[in-house]
């Protein structure tokens, strides 16, 4: 008798369980219930099959792309972890379309993506480090320069660069940064803060006609780093001429030179260089040091614009130095975050 009333159904038409088991499977295969016995489905969808091929080609040999028209390649290379934003779209346009191949062709670009930023998803901070360092474009349009300085200088660096120095506003981030920072230098729009001792302070020629640029030994207690302090030029859009950036490009090679000149084999590069890591434009610079972000941040670490930061062109870049974490600092009165990493001195790569 308590056998048969296990087996008695329900009121309601089943077991509270199996119904639920059955209420699922009708869910999950509704979408799909219009494919079954459709052959088009691999006939149908295939302009998106084309765009999916078309972004994963661009991604993948995105270094092919030339510069001889408007800059194109270095645009499409500041901005290119952005077309993983196609991978859904396309996928769900799939979907709606009805059309496996479609789907299948998605695959690419996502795998693509995948290999090529993949990394950067994962947190790749560590505990430790002996050197504390940041860097923030200030904007020169600043309506706070002293709460920006205090803003970075709450982060608890040991050295903080700062680029798009006016000269009205020098004499506010030196009063509001004093208390903190024992050792200052500035160069013309940029300016290194120090609590260790700074010497051998000298502008860097990055061929613009004014200083934009500069380099100091940082003495820490264990250690000397050739620290840089470099803001590049500014890149623009323009309807007639694409991407323009020769000017930058061209500061970005004398800039390098002078990294590679340098005789101290532990280097620190802090700076706004209006690219990215992955722009070949930058790769006098790239070519010989290593992004603290990519090595041992967390996420892209997207900087600009602050409101929305699409892209990291302000970078932290190290030679001889081994990076221990990076990350993004909170917003201030600047178009820009700062940004921030420690190092370790001992250990260089």
């Amino acid at each position: 008798m308590a056998q048969q009333a296990y087996v008695t159904e329900t009121a309601d038409g089943g077991s509270g369980p199996e119904r639920r088991r059955d209420r699922f499977r009708r869910l999950l295969g509704r979408p799909l219930s219009g494919w079954r016995g459709d052959r088009r489905i691999w006939r149908r969808g295939l302009v998106l099959t084309g765009l999916a091929v078309i972004v994963a080609l661009v991604m993948l040999l995105h270094a092919q792309i030339p510069n001889a028209v408007g800059n194109l390649g270095s645009l499409t290379e500041t901005f290119l972890p952005w077309l993983g934003v196609f991978v859904p779209v396309l996928l769900v346009l799939g979907f709606l379309r009805r059309s496996a191949i479609a789907l299948i062709a998605v695959l690419l670009p996502a795998a693509v993506w995948l290999n090529l930023f993949g990394g950067l998803l994962s947190d790749k901070s560590a505990a430790g480090g002996d050197l504390t360092v940041a860097t923030h474009n200030v904007n020169a349009d600043n309506p706070d320069p002293s709460g920006t300085a205090r803003d970075v200088a709450a982060s608890g660096a040991d050295v903080v660069a700062l680029e798009e120095l006016t000269a009205s506003a020098v004499p506010v981030y030196e009063k509001a940064l004093a208390s903190t920072y024992k050792y200052h230098a500035v160069e013309g729009t940029v300016g290194l803060w120090s609590k260790y001792p700074l010497t051998g302070v000298k502008a860097v020629d990055i061929k613009l006609g004014w200083t934009r640029a500069m380099r100091a030994t940082v003495t820490a207690p264990d250690a000397q780093i050739a620290v840089y302090v470099a803001h590049m030029p500014s890149v623009r859009v323009k309807m007639e001429a694409g991407f323009t950036a020769r000017q930058r490009d061209k500061s970005a090679d004398a800039l390098g030179e002078a990294i590679a000149d340098d005789k101290l084999p532990r280097k620190i590069l802090l700076g706004d260089l209006n690219g990215t890591m992955n722009d070949r434009a930058l790769n006098a610079v790239t070519s010989q040091m290593r992004s603290t972000q990519g090595a041992a941040g967390s996420g892209f670490g997207f900087s600009w614009p602050a409101s929305f930061p699409m892209a990291r062109i302000d970078q932290i870049m190290v030679q001889g130095v081994e990076p221990v974490s990076s990350w993004t600092l909170p917003a201030t009165g600047s178009d820009h975050l700062p940004v921030a990493a420690r190092v370790n001195l001992a250990t260089s790569s």
